[in-house]
């Protein structure tokens, strides 16, 4: 139980409903952005465009969701999460609506792109930033919940927009996802809040003694975190890997329907690194705070290079289940992982502004990555140097990473 010196005693402790807050936001948020694959056949008929044309819109909102958290995640080290979170959901609805009025590629890159991208740019790191500070023991796993409406929204949400494209059209389908995303995103944005003091709460649930005061969170400045050798090998780590990590969000699809996949069971795949993905945040997120979360880092590198390797040897549905299932659980740990090593590197006095300033290789990776896969499609006729390309450039994130030095004992863990 927890208590509220202002108020009565509650049953739940804040934290956990932050983190239920962190995961209806990235459900909606990025469930709605991973149904982009579903739609890419019909952009290309509707606007006669070439498939790297059509990524480069998936790749623009990418990097403006990952990059836009340099912006939104000091903004809410300063101002609270909240507030951001809720704007962000706004946007992101608006986005998706404005992209099912689209007349040209050109404007669904600017609806998609600049909505989406800038939408969920505002929520992502303010609503993680705000779990990390809730939480020391059971940070990995709490980290974990949040993002795992990443995966489960990967596999709600791109079967149920295949469906809503068959039933009422690609535009109104767009219609459709704008709405939810506005309505759940930022009515549960407003569960989020950024310092458990407020509440009369230390990290975990623990009461502030009577006449206490909370204590300011400890770490690192901005600028001594991005000069550290810590950072800068994450950064470089994920900045490489990147390339690779959102490939299959764009080209898994089209892939499965160059080799003949009905358009039902390809979509299927999507929903298949959703599952992966949820139980790669519930699982690996827990067990990384037992084996050590940046040993649990490079166990995820290895395991999303391990799983393209698979995809670039397949060709039939079973084994890009596989892959799908594999991929998810790897790619969900990452996710769920990162931000936890954060805050064990640096503190939680500027997380948020940290985790967003290391989200920007993550950003350029997405720019790069999907867009160079559909350009070498259309010069090749296939992915098979894409995604050999993108299993490497994992590898060698692992090993950038695995030279990172261990987080300071100073800081909290």
């Amino acid at each position: 139980m927890s208590t509220n010196p202002t108020g009565p005693a509650s049953p739940i402790f804040h934290g956990w409903l932050v983190v239920a807050a962190a995961f209806a936001v990235t459900f909606v948020g990025f469930g709605s952005a991973y149904t982009f694959s579903a739609f890419v056949e019909s952009l290309q008929a509707d606007f006669s465009a070439s498939r790297a044309s059509v990524s480069l819109v998936f790749s623009l909102a990418g990097f403006l969701y990952f990059g836009f958290g340099l912006i939104s995640g000091p903004l809410a080290d300063r101002w609270g999460a909240r507030r951001l979170v809720f704007l962000g959901m706004l946007l992101t609805g608006l986005g998706l609506a404005a992209a099912g009025a689209a007349r040209s590629l050109t404007e669904i890159y600017l609806a998609y792109g600049l909505g989406v991208g800038l939408g969920i740019g505002c929520s992502y790191v303010p609503a993680l930033g705000a779990v990390q500070r809730w939480f020391v023991k059971r940070r990995g796993f709490a980290s974990g919940i949040a993002v795992s409406g990443i995966g489960v929204g990967t596999l709600v949400m791109p079967p149920f927009a295949s469906l809503l494209i068959e039933q009422i059209g690609w535009r109104n389908a767009y219609l459709a996802l704008g709405g939810l995303a506005a309505a759940v995103g930022s009515g549960m944005a407003l569960l989020i809040e950024s310092d458990p003091g407020q509440r009369g709460l230390l990290p975990d649930g623990d009461v502030l003694p009577p006449g206490g005061i909370a204590a300011q969170a400890s770490g690192m400045s901005i600028r001594e975190a991005v000069w550290s050798q810590p950072f800068i090998r994450l950064y470089a780590a994920c900045l490489i890997g990147s390339f690779g990590v959102f490939v299959p969000f764009v080209h898994l699809v089209p892939y499965a329907l160059d080799r003949g996949v009905p358009q039902g069971r390809a979509v299927l795949l999507l929903a298949l690194i959703g599952v992966g993905s949820t139980a790669g945040r519930f699982c690996l997120g827990n067990l990384a705070d037992r084996i050590g979360r940046h040993r649990a880092l490079l166990v995820m590198f290895m395991g999303m290079a391990g799983a393209l390797a698979i995809w670039w040897l397949s060709s039939g549905f079973t084994m890009l289940a596989v892959f799908a299932l594999l991929y998810g659980v790897f790619y969900g740990g990452w996710v769920a992982v990162l931000p936890a090593v954060v805050m064990d590197h640096f503190g939680g006095r500027n997380v948020s502004g940290i985790i967003g300033i290391l989200y920007t290789s993550v950003a350029f990776g997405t720019l790069i990555g999907p867009t160079a896969a559909g350009l070498i499609f259309d010069l090749n006729k296939s992915y098979a140097i894409a995604i050999l390309v993108s299993a490497c450039a994992n590898l060698l994130a692992a090993l950038i990473a695995a030279h990172s030095a261990r987080p300071s004992r100073s800081l909290p863990r």
